[in-house]
């Protein structure tokens, strides 16, 4: 099977480079996988989020359990909960231009090892669910990806709900408990690895081509044959370097990833919380049982559904709306969000009493989960195409700050409510979230002008023109 070459002088020249290519239908391009292939390796991706996100809030329900075992009190083991999300906000800013594969540890002694354990888990999971949302943009085409990247987030978001549904009936048995929840986890994750084996290949179209130029090099004795990737090559220190920083630069300088992320951050600790709380207060106030306290969290899961099929509408709002509004009109349905959001938590604080049926606080819960997701899912494609070449730092930049207030929200959880009982807490978070209605209004009427005033953006617009100016270059000389 063939290769195209481009020459960078004269092919009898023998400093020249001879960059290698796919040729247009080449099978080996990723892009140019079977369909069935294609979704091998989509649903088997998906799968590693789903369980990484299930195995976040399940370990909520074996707290009962921990505590009698461990003899630790409930804060330090709700540790173990906002460690998890440390490893994923922080950690990947210096292992993203790494491979590294993600483990499990589900024997612990005390209650320390659990919390190292939960922090490592976190840090090697967050490299692979990092690496999922590149492998769809790999293979699959800019107008193919919208189904496969809402399964990414209905993976990453709606298995949250699942975890600790399938945990509340593990942990009511009194023979099994939180070691099993643990257990359980770990033979799901062992099971998937196999998947891994079977259906996963590498799909970055420029380390194929690096491994192809090498061969072509050792075969034909030429040492003139290149991938792209090869010219162009950065160190292994300067890749950390720049992933380290340059997401950071940017949450703190650009205005736009700074309002985004404090809102998504927000929302998501506000999650963090429900799922640390949501058990207690149906104990409390409905004297649920612990397998009944874990399928409340099923609300999680229909949230995300509908948030998804919300965002399906979105895509034609952009549609209809790019030309006049650019980037800005994939905020449209974020403006219904930013309204959902407090309305559920409003709902959930006002009707969790004996008095009203248990449903009606579990819908304002769903009502606040499918304003999470849009939100998700839309600040994904919002700073994507804000940010272009940037886009990967600005996401790094928004995942740091959502993980680490998701981290540190559940360590207050329980005073909070203690203090303040479950109405008046809920109460604060929805009065903060109608604070924040704001954000992507304005961003929505002037997000345009706002980034014109940033260099990184300008910086931006310069190399769309001088890409354009090359492409228009390279079709003239055809």
């Amino acid at each position: 099977m063939s290769l195209k070459t481009l020459s960078t002088g004269t092919i009898h020249d023998p400093d020249a480079t001879l960059l290698v290519e796919f040729e247009d239908a080449d099978p080996r391009n990723p892009i140019n996988f079977s369909t069935a292939k294609k979704w091998g390796i989509t649903i088997t991706a998906c799968g590693f989020t789903g369980i990484t996100a299930a195995a976040i809030s399940s370990y909520t329900m074996g707290v009962p359990t921990m505590v009698d075992e461990l003899h630790c009190s409930t804060f330090a083991a709700t540790v173990g909960l906002s460690v998890y999300p440390i490893g994923f906000g922080v950690v990947p800013l210096f292992t993203s231009s790494l491979s590294e594969e993600f483990g499990r540890f589900p024997l612990a002694p005390n209650i320390q090892t659990v919390i190292v354990a939960r922090f490592l888990s976190g840090s090697f999971g967050s490299t692979g669910a990092t690496l999922v949302g590149g492998t769809i943009a790999d293979i699959w085409n800019p107008e193919e990806r919208g189904f496969p990247m809402a399964l990414f987030a209905i993976a990453a978001v709606g298995s949250s709900g699942l975890g600790p549904l399938l945990a509340g009936w593990i942990e009511s048995n009194n023979h099994l408990g939180w070691r099993w929840i643990q257990w359980i986890s770990a033979t799901v994750s062992g099971i998937y690895f196999f998947g891994v084996l079977l259906l996963l290949t590498e799909t970055r179209a420029d380390i194929i081509l690096t491994r192809l130029a090498r061969k072509m090099r050792q075969t034909k004795q030429d040492s003139r044959y290149h991938a792209r990737a090869e010219t162009d090559k950065h160190s292994l220190f300067t890749l950390i370097k720049i992933s380290s920083t340059r997401p950071i630069r940017l949450l703190l300088t650009e205005p736009t990833v700074l309002s985004f992320s404090l809102w998504i951050g927000f929302t998501w600790g506000v999650l963090f919380c429900f799922i640390d709380s949501i058990s207690g207060e149906m104990e409390s106030i409905y004297d649920f049982t612990i397998n009944q306290q874990g399928s409340t969290y099923v609300c999680i899961t229909i949230g995300s559904i509908l948030g998804w099929f919300a965002n399906m509408y979105q895509e034609v709002l952009y549609k209809k709306y790019v030309v006049k509004k650019g980037p800005e009109a994939r905020l449209c349905l974020a403006l219904v969000a930013a309204v959902l959001l407090p309305t559920g938590m409003f709902i959930y604080a006002w009707t969790a009493k004996p008095s009203i049926h248990w449903i009606i606080p579990l819908i304002g819960l769903t009502v606040f989960m499918m304003g999470a997701f849009i939100i998700y899912q839309v600040v994904f494609v919002y700073l994507a195409d804000c940010y272009g070449p940037y886009a990967s730092s600005a996401l790094a930049g928004q995942s740091m700050c959502r993980n680490l207030l998701g981290a540190v929200f559940p360590l207050f959880t329980q005073q909070m409510y203690d203090n303040l009982t479950y109405k008046w807490a809920n109460m604060l978070f929805a009065l903060i979230s109608v604070a924040m209605i704001p954000i992507p209004f304005i961003l929505f009427v002037y997000g345009a002008a706002i980034r014109k005033q940033s260099k990184v953006s300008r910086k931006i617009l310069a190399l769309v023109e001088e890409k354009r100016a090359f492409e228009a270059e390279k079709a003239d000389e055809a």
